[in-house]
């Protein structure tokens, strides 16, 4: 766990100037609604570029959202712990990684005091913000992306969202010892958050990233389209206790084609079924 405290505050400053970028840039009035919680996900295939072996994974996430007037706020951090078939670098144990995400999606229709309905769509806004991660393996990775773009609320029950994105990535490669800048690329974003019932309360909840070719890589390769799905199944285990919304869990998966860019070869194809649980604040 000491590289997981070192490792956060090597963070530290960039999620602060964050902060103080986003808190100029937008206004901070009091959250009219806002859901926190803390969580954990476990399964034993995922993969990592150049490693052909199953790994397993124990992923620690804290993640806040809250929406006011104009719009929401998103931060998620995931503490990623892998066994020893994902090495740390200095040979201590299974590598670990944080991986930070901000987002702040701006309602079109607020600002302008008037629904902007199409259709299905019950609302158009911007989606803006930034990516960071760092992890202790042999590559080192310390990525810096920064995303934005027109989203479209659909009109469902809770959350069903598609944005398209333009997005610019530096990263660092550490084993060939270089700092990385990518070639700027799109990102197709949906992000969904859909309640149902099965005898007790249910979601269905998750997220689709579609990632055009970023360029080259550290190595010279040329990147590829990257796919990533993460969902979930999570029951209301709490409502059997009259404490509805508070324990949620179940199960989830993630498919991941052609991890970070990188073209199908050892590694950069995931197909992870993971248990889930979550508590929420």
């Amino acid at each position: 766990m000491s590289f997981l405290r070192r490792e956060i505050r090597s963070l530290g400053p960039i999620l602060l100037a964050g902060a103080a970028m986003v808190s100029h840039a937008v206004p901070c009035p009091a959250a009219d609604w806002s859901d926190t919680l803390l969580g954990y996900r476990f399964g034993t295939q995922y993969r990592e570029p150049a490693n052909d072996s199953d790994i397993a994974k124990s992923i620690v996430t804290v993640q806040h959202v809250s929406g006011y007037t104009y719009g929401t706020n998103f931060f998620n951090l995931d503490l990623l712990l892998s066994d020893s078939a994902d090495p740390a670098a200095d040979g201590g144990g299974g590598a670990a990684e944080a991986y930070f995400v901000y987002r702040h999606g701006l309602s079109l229709g607020a600002l302008l005091g008037a629904p902007l309905k199409l259709g299905p769509v019950r609302d158009l806004g911007m989606t803006a913000g930034l990516d960071l991660n760092t992890k202790n393996d042999a590559f080192g990775s310390r990525k810096r992306k920064f995303a934005i773009g027109p989203t479209l609320h659909f009109d469902v029950a809770d959350v069903l969202n598609v944005s398209l994105l333009y997005q610019t990535e530096r990263n660092r490669n550490g084993i060939v010892g270089t700092e990385v800048r990518f070639r700027d690329t799109y990102d197709l974003n949906i992000v969904w958050n859909i309640p149902f019932n099965v005898g007790l309360p249910a979601r269905w909840k998750g997220f689709v990233d579609y990632i055009g070719a970023k360029g080259k890589d550290g190595f010279g390769q040329s990147t590829e389209p990257e796919t990533l799905i993460e969902t979930a199944v999570l029951l209301d285990i709490g409502a059997i206790a009259a404490r509805k919304g508070v324990l949620y869990g179940g199960v989830g998966y993630q498919y991941w084609r052609n991890k970070f860019g990188n073209p199908p070869s050892a590694g950069t194809t995931a197909s992870v079924p993971q248990l889930a649980v979550e508590a929420h604040f």
